[in-house]
């Protein structure tokens, strides 16, 4: 297309270039300049006309516009993650209602039962367990299999098992999990606890606890990672 166009307006070029020239030498011989340049200039228009008239309609309005540029998307891509993030409560009011799938419901249920009443970096610390014990391939490989998962005798989340119904009854508090959780599985970064696959309240202190290196302290819970 870009061949065809150059050379479209190459031969326009030469059309008033010739024209032109032919002018300079009717005028050295005329008794009436202004005639001769008004009956040449209506050759040369002519032929441009022609020329244009010839081309496509696309060509025409890239030649008035400029060719039109299409952006290129990967079908399948997801957005690009949150590049910063801000353990700010009017940050996380500020961003759109959240929602989701069955995942986003695990990991909002595990914020809201294990840590609805810590910091705003005490929630995300522990959103952030639960999706490091994802990834890790030492745990299940969902947001649900891993809050929802049992043995020896116990949950590795204590709410799932406790007894108690699963009810969230705190409005305020169901909005922040599910914000928060909408944030972190859309990819935000993970800087809080170092790595962590483990944590506890600092009230109880596990056999377990002196085998992990301690990555993190943030509110009333510690947290951990393998050696």
């Amino acid at each position: 297309m870009r061949l065809h166009t150059g050379w479209v307006l190459g031969a326009i070029a030469a059309v008033i270039l010739n024209g032109a020239a032919f002018a300079d030498v009717t005028v050295s011989h005329s008794n009436d300049p202004t005639a001769a340049i008004g009956g040449q200039m209506a050759m040369i228009l002519g032929a441009e006309r022609q020329a244009l008239d010839a081309l496509p309609e696309q060509t025409l309005n890239e030649l008035a516009v400029g060719p039109k540029v299409t952006t290129r998307t990967t079908p399948g891509k997801k957005p690009a993650a949150p590049a910063l993030i801000r353990y700010d409560e009017n940050w996380l009011a500020a961003l759109p209602a959240p929602g989701g799938d069955a995942e986003w419901e695990c990991l909002r249920k595990a914020i809201y039962f294990e840590a609805r009443g810590e910091t705003l970096k005490g929630q995300f610390a522990v959103a952030e367990v639960v999706l490091n014990r994802k990834e890790s391939g030492q745990y299940p490989a969902t947001v649900c299999g891993v809050v929802n998962q049992r043995g020896n005798g116990g949950c590795q989340f204590s709410y799932v098992c406790d007894g108690r119904k699963d009810a969230m009854r705190d409005p305020e508090a169901i909005d922040r999990a599910g914000r928060i959780a909408r944030v972190m599985l859309d990819g935000a970064p993970r800087g809080l606890t170092m790595g962590a696959l483990y944590f506890h309240t600092r009230g109880v202190k596990p056999e377990w606890s002196h085998k992990f290196d301690r990555t993190a302290t943030i509110g009333a819970h510690l947290f951990y990672k393998p050696d």
